[in-house]
């Protein structure tokens, strides 16, 4: 039996005893690290994924009272976008074009251009809308003109409620073709 022990000493290998409490502490190493990763990367996990469940809230936002617009004009209209972050400063501005039709009716468009989202801008004196980065044009009632845009430009839900002209609040979907 002595030659046994002889032997895994002069292989450098120990005792059976001692490698069960070394596979003891590897395995608990193992365990420890593993459950500290765990820890760490849940609020991770959780911070990137949350985003794609969380529904942007839909509220209607208050642009101005009825008198401030003309009838036939076209204006451009400073929003607060509700969804931002406190702390979001002048990103959470964005900008609406309104038209009054007629006494109580109204039409909201976004800036954004519907190809790549650059801001568009109204030509009161060609009745178009124009955006500035490729050549997109838009017709007074969103509709493509020429360029390259997908699509016509995205449109609001608009009511008066109050004597006050409000539109709500939503994503604007934006087509990135290249």
């Amino acid at each position: 039996m002595n030659e046994n022990i002889a032997d895994h000493s002069s292989l450098g290998v120990d005792a059976p005893a001692e490698i069960s409490r070394r596979r003891f502490f590897e395995k608990l190493s193992i365990a420890l690290a593993g459950f500290c990763a765990v820890v760490v990367g849940m609020p991770l996990v959780g911070f990137i994924i949350a985003p794609f469940f969380r529904k942007p809230p839909e509220e209607w936002v208050t642009l101005g009272k009825v008198n401030d617009f003309q009838i036939g004009k076209t204006v451009n209209v400073t929003v607060i976008d509700p969804s931002s972050l406190p702390w979001a400063g002048v990103t959470a501005k964005s900008a609406v074009w309104l038209r009054r039709e007629s006494e109580n009716s109204f039409i909201a468009f976004s800036a954004n251009c519907t190809h790549l989202g650059c801001p568009v801008r109204w030509m009161e004196g060609a009745d178009l809308f124009m955006c500035p980065c490729h050549g997109g044009v838009y017709y007074n009632d969103g509709q493509v003109a020429a360029g390259p845009p997908p699509r016509p430009l995205f449109r609001y839900d608009v009511r008066v409620e109050n004597g006050e002209v409000k539109i709500k609040s939503v994503v604007v979907p934006i087509v990135t073709t290249l």
